[in-house]
């Protein structure tokens, strides 16, 4: 049959679009009515009211998302609307992904045969199995039926990816650049969503790279190789911050030195900004320099598609309820891009877990911070309000190593778990004239042979413990918790050697590529032990094939099993077929279409093993990760349509083609994705799922009329704003985020009324907390009376009551730790505190004492709240 017997663009598109039918039908039937836990309750608030949500920020997310809740019959569906967000971006990236699928088959096929009707069959069918298995995949399902980042993400992944391989094919038509802006324009938009789409670059650097260079050599292929990371991380580390700091510096720039008025210098830098584009464009224009005409357009959309981070600062200023961070300004919002708040993880070169043991460094202790500047309207300038010189600790360089994958300090005990146990000596040049002022020994008053005795007998203590220290620990008498408390304890006497490079690299391909990325791979495509959170144990989170000898040496018997992990509804298998049928597809790719394969590898790679790299993560993270992941599921699932037609290939040597292209689909179909969607269907319907919802309004129900009500964490809190944003339920408790409260922003909006909760009644002022400072006050023991509260807070606002550090700052400190808080019986008794049987037993004072060296500024706030709230207003 010639090709004309059969319409390959009209069939591409109706069975694109079934494909899409069967995802969105999925999801619309499996969406979570309501709000969900972790980001959800706040991404559906922050949405449904465009308000200002947690840095790196989502404003085109939120954007859409307050177009699909106009939508809402009530405030109570408001939730479901924007859950549906991801419901059709989750369905549009199926299609995407379908046309993808077909476009890069058919291409390897046309290579060395003529495309035929039976070869489209199975083509198309081929495409639909790959797309379905993603559809009903682990991961991406999750992100679909929730209002999260991820599912809109995943759709600009796969969009970016089709315009990609559209762009290749009209890469050589006088208008094929079109897709090439058009794709500039998604990379920007991206930003308004997730930085993750951004990885689809690199592949598609390498479709302009196959495409223009038909002969590859290693020269041009290792260039290739370094310019699209280049232009990776000109777009996201440069492009856009350096345009964010353009505007944050002509801002300060115009107000401080000219004596402008605020906001002038941001006028003033877009003007310019607008100029430099209109001439430059204008200029290549009639010099006939097409090449870097298109360049400026391009990065002109990318600017374009990033403007929707505009809506960050205008609904800033409007001082919304939800407002983290407040980037009401260019330079906040550089902040808030650069996630300032969460401090970074070492990437390439920094710290190790080691450095908490060796403390500063002996040359260069201390650095410098940026500075951090805040309007004053009484000048009418931008001061700066935080200590920036020598502020910021620096480790002990010697604890520093290229690609530092052990960082954390406060994991080192399961670091311990994957590698190998810091080494450590005795330190020769210890003093030990230091300890014996402990002692009350006074070395001036010693003869020398009493000196050397002291010292002598004071190292043998030492040396003796340490010893004994390694005999326990050799003999298994002292765990991992047990070592580092040791290290931290002798750590003075030590020399501790920091990890090696083979125990970095040994965790990073252990736990962060095998735990945290291989076993959701094989969540995806071979089952999955349950839905609990795994702990690097046989007893949960693991993947499973249902083959049982190769589960039981993976994990063990699978015998007698208790209920409740038999009846776990995470319990999935789908027996390693769309697995296998994924690897048949990468190899039959690999040696059909070198180039092409290489485009969806770094895709792959990419969207997988970089991700983990730049993450960096810690063991064990709060929840699973997997839903990062998802762009580097999305190419197996396509490989996994590869996989199938690579069957039919073969069979058709020995079967009509005619009947063995629709049997292997039918059959694949069956094995892969109807598998899939039968396990995965009970623990992915959330459609009858109220449970945050309900924690939260059985946390604001349980509050007294006009509460202070604080919180912990994400779950404690977001979905709380979102009873109260969305559903106005309980408006009257204040909510109070222990994390946030240790800013200044939120401190401030603290002491706002929002809806019918009245200001907290925190009697420090901005000037006393801004920036920097209170972030923590030292205890300094000086007197051991006990202070009642409201003395003890008056003290720690003096401007005298200060300590010089030794980096030349100046912190607030506190002379004793026992503080005593008085109760107004009448008061009590007059706001029904306790009932009234109890009254008798109301006591005049309440004592405390304050643990460790310091109160930290949230702690501060939160004991400024008790000693001026005089019993008037509920809190827990």
């Amino acid at each position: 049959m010639n090709k004309e017997s059969f319409n390959f663009k009209k069939w591409n598109t109706i069975i694109g679009w079934i494909t899409f039918g069967i995802a969105l039908i999925t999801y619309s039937l499996t969406v979570e009515p309501t709000m969900s836990f972790w980001d959800c309750g706040e991404y559906i608030a922050t949405a449904a009211k465009l308000e200002v949500g947690h840095p790196p920020g989502a404003p085109l997310f939120q954007m859409i998302g307050a177009f699909f809740a106009m939508f809402a019959s009530d405030a109570q569906h408001v939730a479901l609307m924007v859950n549906m967000t991801s419901v059709f971006s989750s369905a549009f990236t199926i299609l995407f992904m379908f046309w993808s699928s077909t476009m890069i088959l058919r291409k390897i096929i046309s290579s060395s045969e003529e495309p035929n009707k039976n070869n489209d069959i199975v083509i198309l069918g081929s495409s639909f199995v790959g797309a379905l298995a993603y559809t009903f995949s682990d991961s991406f399902w999750f992100n679909a039926v929730e209002a999260e980042v991820y599912a809109m993400a995943s759709l600009l992944i796969a969009l970016l990816f089709w315009l990609g391989l559209r762009w290749e094919q009209d890469m050589d038509k006088p208008k094929g650049n079109k897709w090439l802006l058009l794709i500039s324009l998604i990379v920007g938009l991206s930003f308004g969503v997730h930085f993750m789409a951004l990885l689809t670059i690199p592949a598609i650097g390498f479709l302009y790279y196959f495409k223009n260079y038909k002969t590859v050599t290693v020269k041009n292929f290792i260039i290739a190789n370094v310019v699209v990371v280049s232009i990776l991380l000109f777009i996201f580390k440069l492009l856009l911050p350096l345009t964010m700091a353009f505007f944050a510096k002509a801002e300060i720039f115009t107000v401080n030195s000219l004596g402008m008025p605020f906001n002038s210098g941001t006028i003033l830098a877009a003007l310019a900004l607008i100029a430099a584009f209109y001439f430059g464009l204008k200029y290549t224009k009639e010099k006939g320099l097409v090449t870097y005409n298109t360049l400026i357009l391009c990065v002109l959309f990318i600017l374009i598609g990033f403007s929707t981070w505009l809506m960050l600062p205008i609904r800033a200023n409007a001082n919304v309820i939800i407002n983290e961070n407040k980037p009401s300004d260019a330079r906040e919002v550089l902040a808030y891009y650069n996630r300032e708040q969460y401090g970074s993880n070492p990437l390439f070169y920094g710290p190790q877990y080691t450095e908490t043991f060796a403390g500063l460094d002996k040359d260069t202790p201390y650095l410098d911070k940026a500075p951090n500047y805040e309007r004053d309207y009484k000048t009418g300038k931008y001061v700066i309000v935080n200590n920036y010189k020598n502020a910021e600790q620096n480790s002990d360089n010697a604890q520093k190593a290229i690609l530092p994958r052990m960082w954390s300090t406060d994991h080192i005990a399961n670091y311990i778990n994957f590698t190998n146990a810091p080494q450590f000596r005795i330190n020769p040049n210890y003093n030990y004239e230091n300890d014996l002022g402990r002692y009350g020994v006074d070395a001036s008053q010693l003869s020398q042979e009493d000196y050397n005795r002291a010292i002598a007998q004071l190292r043998n203590e030492v040396e003796k413990t340490i010893a004994e220290f390694r005999q326990a620990y050799a003999q298994k008498q002292i765990d991992n918790e047990g070592y580092v408390k040791f290290l931290r304890s002798y750590s003075d006497y030590l020399i501790i050697d920091k990890p090696t490079t083979i125990d970095n690299l040994s965790f990073m391909a252990e736990y962060q590529f095998g735990y945290m990325y291989w076993r959701y791979l094989m969540w995806n495509f071979v089952g999955r032990q349950s839905d609990n959170q795994g702990r690097y144990d046989n007893q949960d989170g693991n993947w499973l094939s249902g083959i049982k000898f190769i589960d039981e040496i993976h994990l063990g018997s699978q015998d007698n099993l208790p209920s409740d992990a038999l009846s776990n509804k995470g319990r999935n298998v789908y027996y390693f077929i769309p697995f296998i049928l994924g690897l048949i597809g990468l190899m039959y790719h690999a040696g059909k279409d070198l180039k092409s394969f290489y485009v969806l590898l770094a895709l792959f790679l990419f969207t997988g093993i970089a991700l983990k790299i730049y993450l960096n993560e810690r063991p064990f993270e709060p929840r699973e990760r997997d839903y990062a992941l998802v762009g580097s599921f999305y190419v197996f699932a396509i490989w996994i349509g590869l996989g199938v037609y690579s069957l039919y290939e073969s069979a058709k040597k020995y079967v009509s083609p005619k009947i063995i292209g629709p049997v292997i689909v039918v059959a694949s179909l069956l094995a892969a994705p109807v598998i899939m969607a039968s396990e995965n269907w009970d623990d992915h319907d959330r459609s009858g799922k109220y449970t945050a919802l309900a924690m939260a309004k059985a946390y604001l129900s349980s509050c007294d009329p006009n509460g202070i009500l604080f919180t912990i964490g994400d779950n404690d809190t977001f979905p709380l704003w979102y009873a109260q944003e969305i559903e106005g339920y309980r408006t009257d408790v204040k909510i109070v985020n222990t994390s946030l409260f240790a800013t200044d922003w939120y401190i401030d909006q603290m002491k706002t009324k929002t809806y019918e909760s009245e200001p907290l009644p925190i009697s420090f002022t901005h000037d006393q907390y801004v920036g920097d400072k209170l972030d923590y006050v030292a205890h300094i023991p000086k007197i051991d009376s006990r202070w009642e509260v409201k003395d003890f807070l008056s003290f720690i606002k003096n401007p005298k009551s200060t300590y010089k550090l030794p980096n030349g700052q100046s912190i607030h400190f506190y002379p004793t730790n026992k503080i005593r808080i008085p109760i107004d019986k009448n008061s009590i008794i007059k706001n029904k505190v306790v009932s009234e049987k109890y009254n008798d037993s109301i006591v005049p004072y309440i004592d405390i004492d304050i643990k460790g060296n310091a109160i930290y500024k949230n702690r501060l706030m939160m004991l400024d709240i008790v000693a001026n709230n005089d019993w008037k207003r509920p809190i827990y």
